[in-house]
């Protein structure tokens, strides 16, 4: 009787969940004004095969081919070298907000000043991040033109938010009595960062940088639109010319660079564990 009684009260709160998602999903639906039925149209369907007829065939003569190479080489460069400055605000940052290494944090203490600067970090890190990278990306074209320095600029400030925020999360979230020990007995937090919160955390964090490494190249490319360099900068460029063969070629040089960024980033997570 009680477990059939407990089948139907789990019944139940999964009927109403559902329910009340159906209330609030339609009207949703119609606020962002989705009308994926409009594709379909004669009229638009008809615009839609024209569009992509353009496409083919693909542009593989040798000169673009070439242009294409060496876009897709700064994509990789810029995500690199954009990640590299995001790690020396990502990983200062999170050192600094850390509570496991905050002595005052193992012995229950509420120090005002300490807890005021690592408030004041958090929410620089907090404003870095919530500005999209592609926003940022548009004002450095304007501060130092277009190229690949806007894009380097503002894979660094976004990434050095996050990267910090989820390092220091890491380092917390890791149980570390011995660290908690050894600091208690004069360990200096050095020695408890280097030999016992790395140690233990080193394969998640190493995993979270090669991914954020691959989500770097993904919006390299993104912000080549707005004129930060890179394949995203050639496509913008190829789609304003209205040359659907030029584009055609850049999109599969998009898929195998994406593919070749997951494929390289899965081989690195496999070697780490």
């Amino acid at each position: 009787m009680l477990a059939s009684e407990y089948r139907d009260t789990i019944t139940r709160r999964n009927f109403t969940v559902v329910v009340i998602f159906i209330v609030l999903f339609f009207p949703l639906l119609k606020t962002v004004e989705f009308y994926p039925w409009v594709l379909f149209g004669d009229k638009n369907l008809k615009i839609t095969i024209d569009f992509l007829s353009a496409f083919y065939p693909p542009n593989l003569t040798n000169t673009f081919l070439l242009e294409v190479f060496e876009s897709s080489l700064q994509t990789v460069a810029i995500a690199t070298v954009g990640l590299f400055f995001a790690l020396l605000i990502g990983i200062p940052s999170a050192l600094l907000i850390t509570t496991a290494l905050s002595v005052s944090e193992f012995e229950n203490r509420k120090p005002v000043l300490p807890y005021l600067f690592r408030y004041l970090i958090r929410a620089l890190l907090i404003l870095l991040r919530s500005i999209p990278e592609i926003v940022w990306a548009l004002i450095f074209v304007r501060v130092v033109g277009l190229g690949p320095t806007a894009g380097i600029l503002a894979i660094a400030l976004t990434y050095g938010g996050m990267l910090g925020k989820v390092y220091a999360e890491i380092l917390e979230s890791g149980d570390n009595p011995p660290g908690k020990y050894a600091m208690q007995i004069g360990c200096s937090r050095l020695q408890v960062l280097m030999y016992f919160l790395v140690p233990q955390n080193l394969l998640e964090l190493l995993s979270y940088t090669v991914y954020r490494w691959e989500c770097a190249i993904r919006s390299t490319v993104i912000m080549g639109f707005v004129g930060a360099g890179g394949l995203g900068f050639q496509l913008e460029s190829s789609l304003k010319m209205f040359a659907g063969d030029e584009v055609l070629t850049i999109l599969f040089a998009f898929i195998g660079l994406v593919w070749l960024s997951d494929y390289f980033s899965k081989s690195i997570r496999k070697s780490l564990t």
